[in-house]
């Protein structure tokens, strides 16, 4: 609710000040119609003329000032953006329904299954979707039978803001501390559903509300297939982000242009603080600027840190390389080159998901795109 206020010498005066401003000119009338009637003592007709001139006079000004005043809160009412509240718990649902299909691994019946879920859930929410199928040759050679999923609000309009998460999960826990579970697929509950969940829950509040602009819900697959650590060939960053890369060449509409694009990716991991990530300071840091804005605004500055981050191999960065589409990646990642304690282990589960988290990131970019014009 916005608080009605009056205009007054260019400067927005409260309603109660307005009563103050009467009240001294009312007292002001009574002060000068003595004088009037000192001045012209015995002269009672013309007396009452000057009162009665006055108080008209006085009146006039009263209503008209109303009138003004309510035209303006009319206006303000008209251009404040009813950004619509980001539902935690629902998000968490959307979470952990991914995690119970167990690891969404490509070429395997739980991703199919998983796949599935997220096209119906976008469908569900009124999103016109589109499955983009894809034949991915993996770092060792590997056929990848990879999905992207993409639900799209307003398809019609040219003035579109994208938002990325990958849904697959990685194969190996290769970071884990004990290297028996090396080999052993992650349940990726932070590390690939939580980006998810935050955007799914997202996509129900834009069924319900529609931003100004269109909106482009783009699940990634095929993000983390990129080679384990122990792999004793040769690394490249492109062996990671096949889905992306494959959308960024082939997007699901020709000539696809968005104003700008937003990736998340491990936004529900307990204690997480995002900084600036290197390369979306490089390609779009308008972006980042306008994102930070906004989570300060709403009170999200402890989780929004203003430091930059160190530089990560994302999703983000192909959409930016081929794409050409400014796109920022927020993502838990500081200059030492550390990501969550649970990051590609198999302790990537739910009980270390917070709510606190993927609440400070769902609603900071509800407030970026429902502010867009």
């Amino acid at each position: 609710m916005i608080a009605n206020k009056k205009l007054l010498n260019g400067r927005f005066l409260p309603v109660n000040g307005q009563l103050y401003v009467l009240f001294v000119a009312y007292v002001l009338l009574i002060f000068l119609s003595y004088i009037f009637y000192i001045r012209y003592e015995g002269d009672a007709k013309k007396t009452m003329i000057v009162l009665m001139s006055a108080f008209l006079l006085l009146s006039a000004f009263s209503c008209g000032g109303g009138n003004k005043a309510n035209s303006t809160s009319e206006q303000s009412e008209e251009t404040a953006v009813n950004v619509p509240q980001f539902d935690a718990d629902s998000a968490y649902l959307y979470v952990k329904n991914q995690v119970d299909f167990g690891p969404r691994v490509p070429n395997t019946k739980e991703h199919v299954a998983c796949g599935n879920y997220l096209a119906g859930q976008l469908e569900a929410f009124g999103a016109q979707v589109t499955n983009q199928y894809a034949d991915l040759i993996a770092y060792d050679g590997t056929l990848l039978k990879a999905r992207n999923i993409i639900g799209s609000y307003k398809p019609e309009s040219k003035k579109r803001i994208a938002l990325f998460a990958h849904w697959d999960t990685r194969p190996w826990a290769d970071n884990d501390p004990d290297e028996k579970n090396h080999n052993t697929p992650i349940l990726g509950a932070n590390d690939g559903a939580s980006g998810v969940g935050a955007l799914l829950e997202i996509a129900r509040l834009v069924n319900q509300q529609q931003p100004e602009l269109g909106i482009d819900i783009i699940l990634l697959d095929a993000e983390d297939y990129g080679a384990p650590q122990f792999y004793t060939g040769q690394h490249k960053e492109e062996f990671w982000c096949l889905g992306s890369q494959y959308w960024a060449r082939n997007p699901h509409v020709q000539g696809y242009n968005a104003r700008f694009g937003i990736l998340l990716d491990m936004v529900g991991g307990e204690g997480s603080v995002f900084m600036k990530e290197g390369y979306s300071e490089e390609f779009a840091p308008d972006i980042n600027k306008k994102v930070w804005k906004a989570a300060k605004k709403i009170g999200n500055g402890k989780t929004f840190m203003d430091g930059n981050g160190g530089f990560v191999t994302d999703d983000h960065l192909f959409i930016n390389r081929l794409a050409r589409i400014k796109t920022i990646d927020i993502i838990p990642y500081n200059q030492e080159g550390d990501f969550t304690p649970t990051w590609h282990t198999v302790n990537d589960n739910m009980e270390h998901i917070d709510k606190n988290t993927l609440k400070a990131v769902g609603q900071t970019v509800l407030e970026v795109i429902y502010n867009e014009k």
